[in-house]
């Protein structure tokens, strides 16, 4: 096994462990801890509300096991907002209305983007990223790449950010603290820019 990606619940796994196959890489979906601690990378992907991909985690026991994770971990979309302190998304009785509490790795929180005539949203197409601090994770991609983004919701741009994309205004689309990163972006939708920078989180130890 070279990842292990969390199963979130979230319809992109399968494209995630094609993408992954592609570049000779053995992926396994599992919500068991002990297979996600042993695994020497860990994938934690996401679509839809931050509630219900939460729920889903603490459901496992797994909102205390990642943030004690030690090697490589990528969050991707949602998977990403998951490594804040809060988002903002979530109305229902569970969390009281007050949004969902995240993970918690990351300082910060996850907001709703601002909808216009012109950008509305889900902000869901193309867009590039301006790359504010060099990583590993971003070896051979240039500002001219272009990834496949759809979301809603977002995280300002902060200490954690290694890449931020304007869509009406800046949001963090790559963060990373220690051994965490996040992508706002689906890489696995994203064509070469997403194969490279997947191939780049393959070689991180």
């Amino acid at each position: 096994m070279d990842v292990a990606i969390i199963d979130s619940g979230g319809a992109n796994l399968a494209s995630l462990v094609y993408a992954l196959q592609r570049l000779g890489a053995k992926a396994v979906v599992s919500d068991e801890a002990a297979v996600i601690r042993s695994a020497p990378r860990v994938l934690l992907p996401g679509v839809g509300s931050a509630g219900n991909a939460m729920a889903r985690l603490r459901a496992k026991g797994l909102h205390e096991v990642i943030p004690q994770l030690t090697q490589p971990l990528l969050g991707i979309c949602l998977g990403m907002q998951l490594l804040f302190d809060h988002s903002d998304e979530g109305d229902g009785p569970s969390d009281g209305g007050a949004g969902t509490q995240c993970l918690g790795i990351i300082a910060g929180k996850v907001a709703r983007m601002t909808a216009t005539t012109q950008l509305p949203v889900p902000h869901m197409g193309w867009n590039q990223l301006a790359v504010q601090q060099d990583d590993p994770l971003l070896t051979g991609i240039g500002s001219e790449a272009w990834f496949y983004f759809v979301h809603s919701y977002c995280a300002a741009p902060g200490p954690s950010t290694l890449a931020q994309t304007v869509y009406g205004a800046p949001f963090t689309s790559i963060c990373s603290l220690r051994n965490f990163r996040g992508v706002q972006f689906h890489p696995e939708r994203s064509a070469g820019p997403g194969a490279r920078l997947l191939a780049n989180f393959l070689t991180l130890v």
